[in-house]
């Protein structure tokens, strides 16, 4: 049996996924740990999984992730940025020690960190990369993962492309600076970019295929399973009610505090005559008969048994929470806030499963989203449709059969 050691931003929403799947592959026999800095091991939500702590010392993650929140488009990119060339520094000084002393025998690495490619290489060991968010994969008939433009799959829609990505290469290019660094300083050939740090010999996405822009230059490598979901071991016990349409909104976990913008989405139920219920998580500070209407406000909910009772999603547009609802058959209207959100709602548009709205947009076309994607059949049967594809996926034991197969 395998000793597989994850490495990912220490983010929620990319832990939750990689979580799911060491849990599968610790099913199988084999061991995970997940190695990072020590603020990230209350992330670690898969029993049985260790905790390898790296950076002592270093700034608490929260320096990091408290700011994100409040990122609006652009502004407040360059500390995210910085945050990511410090966690690859962080990487590459210290996990080549770190890894052998633990006796990992491959890698489970994150698109997002480049220091998990880099440092599997320099010591031989196999690795895998896993898309947890839109793929990062680079080709001119695809958009950059920061923008939420539409798929154009003409000459004019190639060259933007191509234009958008000369861009996101200048935007990213501190990160560029530190992968070239740290590659040098691992005795590697030269790299610049996050693909640059890819596994050449598996390639896992959680989306499937329907879901993302259509792709021509995907290596043989790269794998659509669907999300890396388990089932769901909660419950979710919906007050008595009188039968009207059950609409859920999230914001994520680092956009919980927009009270404003829950605010309007129970204007909105209000006016159509919608119960709503609002998962704030811990940012959030809203408290009974703040918000118009019949509005349920709870901390966190167990999402998947949300989704089953539920009627229709408002959300931010993060990736577990779209997977999930489509895993449920649910039709959405997202409110991409930051990163790539405005990416995934571009494509959750063009699959015909969700409206996509701005931020700002006005209380009365929400209302009308909401109306037109929870009443037409073609937004509920489209995500019928990719539920189908999500089942037939395959989903983690898919992935943790390709990991088994290309790593031991």
């Amino acid at each position: 049996m395998a000793h597989f050691a994850f490495v990912a931003p220490p983010l929620r929403g990319h832990y939750r996924p990689l979580s799911n799947l060491a849990t599968e592959l610790i099913a199988r026999g084999h061991r995970a740990t997940f190695l990072h800095h020590p603020d990230a091991a209350p992330l670690v939500e898969a029993g049985g999984a260790r905790f390898e702590a790296l950076g002592e010392g270093a700034p608490p993650v929260a320096s990091w992730t408290d700011p994100m929140a409040r990122i609006r488009g652009l502004i407040g990119l360059g500390g995210t940025l910085d945050g990511m060339i410090r966690f690859t520094d962080m990487f590459c000084r210290e996990a080549p020690a770190a890894l052998r002393r633990i006796g990992a025998d491959a890698l489970i690495v994150d698109q997002l960190e480049a220091g998990g490619g880099l440092v599997a290489e320099h010591l031989g060991l196999p690795f895998a990369t896993v898309a947890v968010t839109v793929p990062m994969n680079r080709e001119p008939g695809v958009p950059p993962p920061y923008v939420g433009w539409r798929h154009d799959p003409g000459e004019r829609g190639r060259r933007r492309n191509l234009g958008g990505w000369r861009v996101a290469d200048w935007l990213m290019r501190r990160v560029g600076d530190g992968i070239e660094r740290n590659s040098k300083r691992l005795g590697l050939p030269p790299r610049r970019r996050l693909e640059d740090c890819f596994s050449p010999g598996l390639q896992v996405s959680q989306m499937v295929r329907s879901v993302d822009f259509p792709r021509r230059r995907l290596p043989a490598s790269f794998h659509y399973t669907g999300p890396f979901r388990t089932p769901s071991s909660g419950a979710f016990e919906l007050p008595p009610g009188d039968g009207r349409p059950l609409v859920y909104c999230t914001l994520g976990t680092l956009q919980g505090s927009r009270a404003g913008l829950f605010r309007k989405v129970a204007r909105a139920c209000a006016k159509l005559g919608l119960r709503l219920l609002i998962a704030q998580g811990h940012r959030g500070r809203l408290k009974p008969g703040d918000l118009p209407g019949d509005v349920l406000i709870r901390d966190w909910v167990d999402q998947q048994a949300v989704l089953a009772r539920a009627d229709l999603l408002v959300c931010h547009g993060g990736m577990n929470s779209v997977l999930e609802a489509l895993a449920a058959g649910l039709p959405m209207v997202v409110i991409p806030l930051a990163f790539e959100q405005s990416a995934i709602a571009a494509r959750l548009e063009r699959a015909g499963v969700a409206q996509a709205l701005g931020p700002r947009t006005s209380g009365r076309r929400l209302a009308e989203a909401i109306a037109e994607v929870g009443t037409s059949p073609g937004f509920r049967d489209r995500a019928r449709a990719v539920r189908g594809e999500i089942s037939e996926a395959g989903g983690v034991v898919r992935a943790a059969d390709l990991i088994e197969a290309a790593l031991i």
